[in-house]
């Protein structure tokens, strides 16, 4: 197969490193990595290694590079049997749009809300009475690309590991068989397994939401409160992402899988996530400033937080663990003083 990721950042590059190595002489595939940042590109060509975002990991030979211009994406495109856009969401509605008339299969890697278009009010407070909320990938597609065949590659996966050959297990969902079974010939592998799902809206509500919920867990440990502590929240927090998801329209089984649960254990609990970075750093009393600029990557639960909260207003549904954390965000409570908001709420039911 002939193809294309588009966006040169830890989780693209991962991916074609993947695509690329047969871990032998031969290419698996005919990859083309490109980047937007032309000195990026330079560099990568140069070295043979992406220095900003894995460094010590080598590109293989067969993988090739390209970018700089809009023009060398045109180029990229025309030529492709699957596109794959490793942007951060908030580039991904342009994308979208410049590959309206693609006529392959696409996908998205990106996991979260799209920030609330500029044109609509500004949000005040999550407790405001109108609040204008962001997209999930989908239903940007739907708005700017309708007859594009697309979907997404998502699951429990940290971009270092991949690049490594380290085993990992990934869904690619679509309403499209085609698109599907695109993703599962262009990545499934001996160390990377890759699952088929339709339900492309469960799946992107569990990338989206554990992310806020990673923010939640990493304050949790952050503050010492221990494994019961951990444990209790992870679950809870599966149960309101899974209220949300169903109210959106998706199926309950989709969270008891690998984009769902798995995702949601990874990302709270692995070391190499940047979102449970975020809250052990609020823990340790820096500002939210202070923590995201420490990371030097995009922790893109720090930027959906608000909108998850404010579709699942918009459709009744309770999120307690998700609100806490866009009041600890937003700077309207102290760490310790979120804990105790979650912990003095009154007894409930478990299942409901």
């Amino acid at each position: 197969m002939k193809i294309a990721v588009i966006g040169a950042g830890a989780w693209g590059t991962a991916l074609a490193i993947s695509a690329a190595n047969a871990g032998g002489t031969s290419a698996r595939h005919q990859v083309t990595l490109w980047a937007r940042d032309a000195a990026q590109l330079a560099a990568m060509q140069a070295q043979r290694i992406n220095t900003r975002y894995l460094p010590g990991i080598a590109l293989p030979d067969a993988l090739l590079l390209a970018g700089g211009s809009d023009a060398s994406l045109d180029a990229v495109l025309a030529q492709q049997d699957l596109i794959v856009i490793a942007t951060p969401i908030a580039a991904l509605r342009g994308m979208l749009q410049r590959m309206q008339q693609i006529r392959v299969p696409v996908a998205w890697l990106c996991k979260g809300f799209e920030a609330p278009l500029p044109a609509l009010p500004a949000v005040p407070s999550i407790s405001s009475s109108f609040k204008p909320f962001g997209l999930l990938a989908h239903e940007i597609r739907a708005q700017v690309a309708i007859n594009l065949r697309a979907g997404a590659l998502s699951g429990p996966s940290f971009a270092q590991e991949v690049a490594c050959g380290q085993p990992t297990a990934l869904v690619a969902a679509s309403e499209h068989a085609e698109v599907r079974d695109a993703l599962v010939a262009a990545f499934h592998s001996p160390t990377l397994r890759i699952y088929a799902n339709d339900d492309i809206v469960g799946v992107e509500v569990g990338g989206a939401v554990k992310n806020v919920l990673a923010i939640a867990t990493g304050l949790c440990d952050g503050l010492n409160l221990g494994l019961n502590a951990r444990a209790a929240l992870v679950t809870r927090g599966l149960a309101e992402m899974t209220r949300l998801g169903l109210a959106l329209g998706a199926r309950a089984e989709t969270f008891t899988g690998l984009s769902g649960l798995g995702d949601l254990v990874l990302t709270a609990t692995g070391d190499l996530s940047r979102n449970r970075k975020v809250g052990l750093l609020l823990a340790q009393g820096q500002s939210l400033q202070q923590a995201v600029a420490s990371l030097g990557h995009v922790a893109e639960g720090v930027y959906c937080a608000r909108t998850v909260v404010q579709r699942a207003q918009g459709l009744g549904v309770e999120m307690p663990i998700s609100e806490a954390v866009v009041a600890l965000l937003d700077g309207q409570v102290k760490p310790a003083e979120a804990v105790a908001a979650l912990m003095g709420r009154d007894p409930a039911a478990e299942l409901r």
